[in-house]
């Protein structure tokens, strides 16, 4: 958990800055492909992701400690060649893993959320899954077990190999070449997140393409066939964590209503997408019919409520950083009171770039929680050390958050948007 904390506390500043140099970049080319509410959105949900991992909020059946106990032939050092064979063998994991999550309803609910901006760039390679409290996958790190690959070796790829997949997730550059033959590049992995029909549920890979011409999976980015990104029941909301949920609350609702015994069982297992006959006529949900003419959600903004969704989630980043660098110090728990107030601010205040009245309602919330934290511990989990008069800039900071809030739903919101707020 703390050693995490250390990875991420790294990570985070670079991922933000490469965010904020194509959206810069893209401006200058005239070619923005990071409209602000969609970066906002995505990063948020990065950042609940980290928070989760980060308080280790989910559980594993079957640990790769115990495989590497029970099927064990070798035993490596961990060395170079250990490493290899890790980077490979979670390669060809995450291969079946992200085919899974396309293919089985189920499974797919953990998954949605990295597909549900209708924009392809940085930002939305930090779009990871809060929904997913169980690991059922690590029994594919067979290989890699039977070779005797040590469980450190394992835990130290896994983050580097995750983070190796953020790069791709790019507009701005174009084919690479002759590794567009070896490797993942942005061009393999727009077809990946396009919803055209000649692309949809293409190019698994992760970091190495060869699995899907292994595989046939593996479709290459056609010049007469421009990708168009998103999902094919699109997510309507900025709020990852109802995002998180939406497709498990479809299956959940179809289950319940369905009348036949057996569909309320194997609708869990079915094709991704599938529902009992008749639902889509009886219990029709918004989906895209032609990806080449649908509204994108949300690109009409007042130009105060994006500057102020910018700021909230800089400013939860600056507590997320708090956390990660403070973890012992804060100690349990804390800690997960302290994520519960980090979850509750981004569904705050992305209820609020939503311009739902309700999202006031979770910023009173909000601000009685955060009062209350001040009130218990005397300070905010040890601010004060670093900053003697901690406490009254944050409780200067959760009232004028309270009042931005009713202000923009009061105000703001009443007022026609008249132009697509993005291009300044």
């Amino acid at each position: 958990m703390e050693q995490y904390g250390k990875i991420l506390l790294i990570a985070m500043p670079l991922f933000l800055l490469l965010v904020v140099i194509e959206k810069v970049y893209g401006y200058y080319k005239g070619e923005d492909t990071a409209p602000y509410m969609d970066s906002v959105s995505s990063i948020s949900s990065g950042i609940t992701n980290a928070v989760k991992d980060v308080l280790g909020l989910s559980v594993t059946l079957i640990s790769y400690e115990w495989l590497v106990a029970k099927v064990a032939i070798f035993h490596l050092e961990a060395g170079i060649l250990a490493y290899i064979i890790a980077f490979i063998a979670i390669d060809f994991y995450g291969y079946c893993t992200h085919g899974l999550a396309h293919q089985i309803n189920f499974f797919w609910n953990r998954h949605a959320i990295h597909h549900s901006s209708e924009e392809f760039n940085l930002a939305c390679a930090l779009r990871q899954t809060i929904s997913s409290f169980v690991n059922l996958f690590l029994i594919l790190l067979i290989p890699a077990a039977i070779l005797g690959v040590p469980s450190q070796v394992i835990a130290i790829t896994l983050p580097i190999q995750l983070f190796l997949q953020f790069w791709y997730h790019t507009k701005h550059i174009k084919k690479m070449g002759f590794l567009e033959n070896i490797l993942v590049t942005p061009s393999h992995h727009r077809v990946h997140h396009a919803i055209n029909p000649e692309y949809l549920d293409k190019n698994y890979s992760q970091i190495f393409i060869i699995w899907d011409k292994l595989f046939g999976t593996f479709q290459e980015e056609l010049a007469t066939v421009t990708p168009v990104y998103g999902i094919t029941r699109p997510a309507q909301t900025w709020n990852p964590i109802r995002i998180n949920f939406q497709h498990l609350g479809l299956l959940i609702s179809d289950a319940w209503r369905s009348e036949n015994w057996k569909d309320k069982f194997t609708i869990w297992f079915q094709p991704t997408g599938w529902r009992p006959e008749n639902f889509e006529t009886k219990y029709p949900v918004n989906k895209i019919t032609n990806v080449y003419n649908f509204n994108k959600y949300g690109t009409r903004n007042s130009t105060k409520l994006v500057y102020w969704s910018i700021t909230q989630m800089l400013i939860t980043l600056l507590f997320v950083s708090h956390l990660l660098h403070s973890l012992v110090q804060i100690g349990l728990p804390a800690i997960f009171i302290y994520g519960l107030f980090i979850f509750l601010t981004i569904y705050s205040y992305t209820e609020l770039m939503d311009t739902r009245k309700i999202s006031v309602f979770w910023e009173c919330l909000r601000f009685v929680f955060s009062i209350g934290i001040i009130n218990y511990y005397g300070d905010w989990f040890g601010l004060n050390v670093i900053i003697s008069f901690g406490n009254y800039i944050l409780i200067s900071y959760f009232l004028i958050s309270l009042l931005m809030s009713i202000y923009l739903v009061q105000i703001d919101f009443e007022k026609p948007v008249l132009a697509n707020t993005e291009t300044f």
